[in-house]
């Protein structure tokens, strides 16, 4: 199986690299693929695909099965989850499982191609408030058709963000090579 992890990183925290620790524990991957969205998303606060991109490689260079995929960087128009997930499946040949806050559950079947994206991959949900999240899937009309392609994992307790660490400049909150890299590059 390989495993998505996207988001905007911005920048990557300790929170991003103790996720995939906490799933390493649960699931065995082929890959842990850390996908970046482009700066055409719709997040203003970005700093570039460059440094974005950088900071990643940063954090994982030391951790086994993992990567830094650009993919999304190279698009021209933003084209949503559900086509960066088929295109990496062709590329892996294998199943394909996108990590999910549980938190995000609520809005998914918003998402770009959901229905696609809900019946053709699984989705790795972090539990990070100690919800009930099987009945919250049993109980959502969106959901419960594809309760089967949901992997819950548990207990997940580190309340750090990006945005926290944007606020408050806190060096605890981003692993030291990505401090570094901040500070000599002048960001945030």
């Amino acid at each position: 199986m390989v495993v998505v992890f996207g988001g905007a990183f911005n920048p990557p925290t300790i929170a991003h690299k103790a996720i995939y620790d906490h799933i390493k524990k649960s699931i065995d991957f082929s890959h842990f693929i850390y996908l970046p969205v482009s700066s055409l998303y719709t997040k203003s606060s970005l700093v570039s695909n460059v440094h974005r991109l950088k900071m990643l490689e940063l954090m994982t260079q030391d951790m086994e099965k993992a990567e830094v995929c650009d993919l999304e960087m190279g698009d021209s128009d933003f084209l949503g989850t559900y086509h960066s997930l088929l295109r990496i499946q062709e590329q892996y040949e294998e199943d394909v499982a996108f990590v999910i806050g549980a938190d995000n559950l609520k809005n998914i079947h918003n998402w770009k191609h959901a229905k696609s994206l809900l019946s053709e991959f699984h989705f790795i949900v972090i539990n990070r408030n100690n919800i009930d999240i099987a009945s919250y899937i049993q109980q959502d009309k969106h959901l419960r058709e594809y309760q089967d392609h949901f992997i819950i994992i548990p207990h997940f307790d580190m309340n750090i963000s990006s945005t926290a660490f944007r606020e408050t400049f806190d060096p605890e909150y981003v692993p030291d090579v990505v401090f570094e890299y901040i500070m000599s590059h002048g960001l945030y």
